[in-house]
């Protein structure tokens, strides 16, 4: 099922599209300088921010093997502090088999499991946890992170086997797969509407969207997974401007200076070499922008229904000058698909610090006291000192290999050699103050970020009972958990909110397997849009727990077990299933059919009959006991499998199966 149909523009349409496109670029651009404050932490988080002379010459002597120069250190307080945030992070959202769990009413459990068996799947095969894990990083490092939230539809691969060639091997066929697809923005690279709150950009921003680097055959994919049908060649020929794509260069020992590498790979020369021939004007890259907006069609003169109201397009714009594709998004949610979150908003917006911005201040003065070390120490190892220039040479005095010879300039015959070359007095008496200041500045940190070092790893000295140190953990979490809980309103609630509307809208009928049963499980679209009120999807922080009451779950569980008329009155079975489906197990699986059940009793019964029998005849024999109950009587074989269930179950059409028959039906008549 489609999720939109492209809409073919006119040139008037495209041009004014165009020019809104740039202009909300070049207003994120020239009105917030964030580019330049994500570089500067990131230079932080990667400890790169010590370009001086003297650091790297030192490092490029230790490089090429002299290992007496002595270089800067900057002291890693950031780094470890962000990494620690991101685990804990990563550990309360996303650590879960599924990641969102899917609770619903009794009545509704088949809705649910399917719900939670489309997330699973959807989350494995695109990869959300590691989309997700570098989306808390950015947010930690930069105090901002955007993802995208959006149902895409591809083309997969699927195995058949052909019958007339050898069964040994696939047949490898391509079949559309359509569902949720979460990405981690760059954030160097993404744009939205300032004049809300990053938070609530997708719900009242005017627009949202985010630029990609595309090679030739990457486009292409692109175009045939769009279906694009015009503006191809003039995207194809549109020119490459590096200013279209912006990669900061933090790493000066990167593997790849990657600004010279997104234009400087020559296609044509391997199209020349093998003789193939070339009908487009093509380049090397393209930078490809998404936008996500709310526009009202008719001042561009998109002649759709309902053009004076404000709808949701979707963009693609190859170098800022060929509108490729354009389409209206009519999802359910009304959200633009790219969701900001700031953890650590202290209520100034943007004006607010990020976690590794207020950590800056504290590395940067740990940094010079280690490097006041340093510099002691290199001045012991070459020690400054005057000499004269008339009775020894420069060179001479330049040399650090503490075993050589001193030769003297033959003016120095004769004379007080004390005289050539005199050393200035050091003591360094501030080294070990110095020393002892570093741990006790670096605490700050601890305090500015509310961790400690339990918290991320670290030894802590003292005689502490397990309770005491739990205690200390505990209190360390609770900093993290105000983060998390941002994360959750302002990330998670939304995220959930467009992927449960997305599958609810979009979603057709599938089997699929679930991790967490080791089962099939057949998607019945029609059994999820009966049951959207019915049921929640919960994640690491608020897992099933919380939205079952745990106090009053435990309760149930005890009453279920000493209470007659509550067996009396409930199935106990399922009631017990749906407990503790709650709690994160389903076992239904194992919960025993009606056929079971009833042939238990009846052998149950059989038995009492005969223990009677017994009692009041000793002499009966074997022969003259009732016919003993068998499993084929209840409808089972016998190694006890339910007969009829298999049956029905494999037989039995699905709800949109039914529906799809019965319209078959009606139009062949």
């Amino acid at each position: 099922m489609a999720a939109a149909v492209p809409v073919i523009l006119s040139k008037e349409s495209q041009e004014g599209l165009k020019v809104y496109t740039n202009a909300v670029m070049d207003y994120f651009g020239l009105n917030y300088n964030m580019k330049n404050s994500f570089e500067i932490n990131d230079r932080l988080y990667q400890r790169e921010q010590d370009l001086s002379s003297v650091n790297t010459k030192s490092k490029l002597a230790n490089r090429y093997g002299d290992p007496s120069k002595l270089q800067n250190i900057t002291v890693p307080i950031i780094l470890p502090q962000v990494e620690t945030g991101v685990a804990y992070q990563t550990s309360v959202f996303l650590t879960g088999i599924p990641i969102f769990g899917v609770v619903g009413s009794p009545k509704y459990q088949d809705a649910a499991l399917q719900m939670e068996t489309v997330i699973d799947n959807e989350a494995t095969k695109g990869g959300w946890v590691n989309e997700l894990i570098a989306a808390f990083r950015d947010a930690y490092k930069y105090g901002v992170c955007a993802i995208e939230v959006d149902w895409e539809t591809e083309l997969t691969p699927t195995f058949e086997t052909d019958a007339q060639f050898s069964t040994s091997e696939a047949r490898v066929n391509e079949v559309l797969w359509e569902g949720n697809v979460v990405k981690r923005l760059n954030m160097y690279n993404t744009f939205w509407d300032t004049r809300v709150p990053a938070h609530q950009v997708a719900e009242k921003g005017e627009f949202a969207g985010y630029t990609e680097i595309y090679s030739r055959t990457e486009l292409k994919r692109l175009i045939a997974k769009l279906g694009v049908k015009t503006n191809i060649n003039e995207a194809f020929e549109s020119s490459f401007d590096v200013s279209h794509y912006y990669t900061p260069q933090i790493n000066p020992d990167a593997w790849a200076d990657i600004n010279q590498s997104q234009d400087s790979f020559n296609w044509e020369a391997w199209v020349n070499a093998s003789n193939g021939r070339k009908s487009i004007n093509y380049k090397n890259s393209y930078a490809v922008t998404k936008l996500y907006a709310r526009i009202i069609p008719n001042d561009f003169n998109v002649k759709v229904p309902n053009r004076n109201t404000p709808q949701i397009w979707k963009l693609y714009i190859v170098n800022n000058s060929v509108i490729l594709h354009a389409v209206r998004l009519t999802n359910a949610h009304d959200l633009l698909p790219i969701l900001l979150c700031q953890p650590h908003n202290d209520g100034l917006d943007y004006q607010s610090k990020s976690f590794a911005g207020n950590l800056e201040p504290i590395q940067q003065y740990v940094s010079t006291l280690m490097n006041s070390v340093v510099a002691s120490r290199r001045r012991q190892v070459f020690d400054r000192k005057l000499y004269n220039p008339l009775l020894i040479d420069k060179a001479v005095i330049d040399n650090t290999n503490p075993a050589a010879n001193m030769p003297v300039k033959p003016a120095a015959y004769g004379r007080n050699l004390q005289e050539a070359v005199y050393q200035l007095p050091y003591n360094d008496r501030d080294a070990a103050v110095v020393l002892q200041e570093i741990p006790m500045i670096s605490g700050f940190a601890d305090q500015v970020s509310g961790q400690n070092q339990a918290s991320q790893g670290r030894f802590v000295k003292g005689n502490k009972t397990r309770y005491e140190f739990e205690t200390i953990t505990g209190n360390a979490d609770g900093r993290q958990q105000l983060a998390a809980l941002s994360f959750e309103t302002q990330l998670f609630t939304p995220m959930k909110h467009i992927i449960k509307t997305n599958i609810l809208q979009y979603q057709g009928g599938v089997t699929l397997f679930n991790r967490e049963q080791k089962r099939e499980v057949n998607v019945d679209p029609i059994v999820l849009r009966k049951a959207i009120y019915e049921f929640k999807i919960s994640d690491g922080l608020v897992p099933s727990s919380k939205i079952i009451n745990s106090e009053a779950w435990t309760t149930a569980l005890q009453m279920l077990a000493t209470s007659p008329e509550i067996s009396s009155g409930y199935n106990i079975a399922p009631l017990f299933s749906y407990l503790i489906k709650t709690q994160g197990a389903d076992i239904k699986e194992f919960e025993k059919p009606p056929e079971q059940v009833q042939y238990e009793q009846a052998i149950s019964a059989w038995q009492q009959t005969v223990m009677q029998l017994v009692k009041d005849n000793p002499e009966i024999t074997p022969e003259q006991y009732p016919p003993q109950p068998k499993p084929t009587d209840f409808g089972m074989d016998e190694s006890g499998n339910v007969i009829n269930n298999q049956n029905q179950q494999q037989q039995e059409p699905t709800i949109l199966e039914q529906v799809t028959a019965r319209i078959n039906n009606e139009t062949a008549r």
